[in-house]
Parts: C-alpha cells; sequence; structure tokens
C-alpha cells in the first residue's frame, strides 16, 4: 500500500516563468528528497538500465547530443550534461517541444534531493489555459512516486504495477491528491484562482478519462 497523503506532501512544486530561448516561458518545477546519495540518485536518472525499473524503458544515446525515446511517453535531444549534477534536454511529445532541466543536490545527512523543471513557451496559451500546470505536472508527480518506492526498496517495480494502480481506488486519488497540489501551486503563482481551479478539475477529469465540462 502507498501513502498517497505522504508522498503528495513530500513533493514540492512551484510555477512560474523565466527567460528561456530569447522568450518568455513557463515552468513548472517539482522537486523531493531521496533516501539515497547524490551518485546513486544521478545514476537512477541518467542510467539507461535503470530508468525502467522506475519509470519508462528507454531507447537511444543518453550522452550530449543523442536522442532518446521513452516507450509510450516523450522523446528529445540531451543538450547539456555536468554529472552527478545537471542535465538540461528537449521533451518532444504530441507534435509539441518544451525543455527540461534535472538537478541532482546534496540534502545531507546521506539523502538527495532531485529538482525538476519542465519549460515550455508560452506560445501555447490555449492549452495551458485549458489544462494548467497540471498537465505535465500531474505526469512528473507518477514519475517521482515511482522513483520514491525504487530509491526506499531498492527494488524495480513491476512494469504492470502503473497501470493497475492508476485505476484503483488508491491510484485515483492520487490523481485527484495530485491535481489538487498543482492547483494550489498555480493559485501561489498567480494565477486567478477561479481559472486555477476550473482548469486543474477539467486535468483531473482527463487524467482519469472523463472529461470535465
Amino acid at each position: 500500500m502507498i501513502d498517497v497523503t505522504a508522498q503528495i506532501n513530500a513533493v514540492e512544486r512551484t510555477v512560474g516563468t523565466r527567460t528561456w530561448q530569447a522568450g518568455e516561458a513557463r515552468v513548472v518545477t517539482i522537486s523531493q528528497t531521496y533516501p539515497t546519495d547524490v551518485a546513486d540518485l544521478w545514476d537512477a536518472c541518467t542510467n539507461r538500465d535503470r530508468i525502467p525499473r522506475w519509470f519508462l524503458p528507454v531507447t537511444g544515446d543518453l550522452v550530449v547530443g543523442g536522442a532518446f525515446q521513452l516507450e509510450g511517453n516523450a522523446g528529445g535531444t540531451v543538450l547539456t550534461c555536468d554529472p552527478p549534477r545537471t542535465f538540461t534536454a528537449t521533451w518532444e511529445c504530441n507534435g509539441q517541444v518544451s525543455w527540461i532541466e534535472l538537478r541532482i543536490l546534496d540534502a545531507g545527512n546521506g539523502s538527495a534531493r532531485l529538482e525538476l523543471d519542465h519549460i515550455a513557451s508560452v506560445n501555447d496559451d490555449e492549452f495551458w489555459a485549458q489544462y494548467g500546470p497540471s498537465a505535465v505536472g500531474m505526469g512528473w508527480d507518477g514519475a517521482l512516486l515511482g522513483l520514491a518506492i525504487h530509491t526506499s526498496t531498492g527494488e524495480a517495480i513491476d512494469p504492470s504495477f502503473g497501470p493497475q494502480w492508476t485505476v484503483s481506488d488508491e491510484g485515483r486519488r492520487f490523481t485527484r491528491e495530485s491535481g489538487a497540489a498543482w492547483c494550489a501551486a498555480d493559485i501561489a503563482g498567480g494565477t486567478d484562482p477561479e481559472q486555477a481551479r476550473a482548469a486543474s478539475a477539467r486535468c483531473i477529469a482527463a487524467y482519469l478519462g472523463a472529461e470535465s465540462g
């Protein structure tokens, strides 16, 4: 059994903007501290053989300039890499290009912290207005949950677990609590509360398979 509320509360979420490639971009940031050291957390996030143990199977070349593809999800190109601290990559999915920047920090007492920025151009305001930061944030919440399970147990997650758990009562509660947490981050980032709540409700409904009107 997964302690849904504990995992939701273990994650920090922020929503903001920054200059990116000479233009304005929206930034969704998610972070969590894990019970392992910097070297091991870096390996978990960058080792092609290890990533599937907690996330998704990945193919390609995980080196600067190399292209990669996550099974059934995004692909991209590695842009920069400074092991064991940070890398950046494009994040290409459904014809849209955004960027990710991952950082690994020493959190003290034998633990390490993952911080991930998901950066998107402001040009796609229609999609953002429809779903808000939850559209990408809720997916990353699921990934960080997988990483938490892997780093705490040292074991690989059964590939069948995710799809089965997501549609369980516990998994659906995780989806709703994740969406609510991203709604709160959106409001804290300056979005009108009514607009943020409406976008969050639509995104949660989409994740649960029932679009909200």
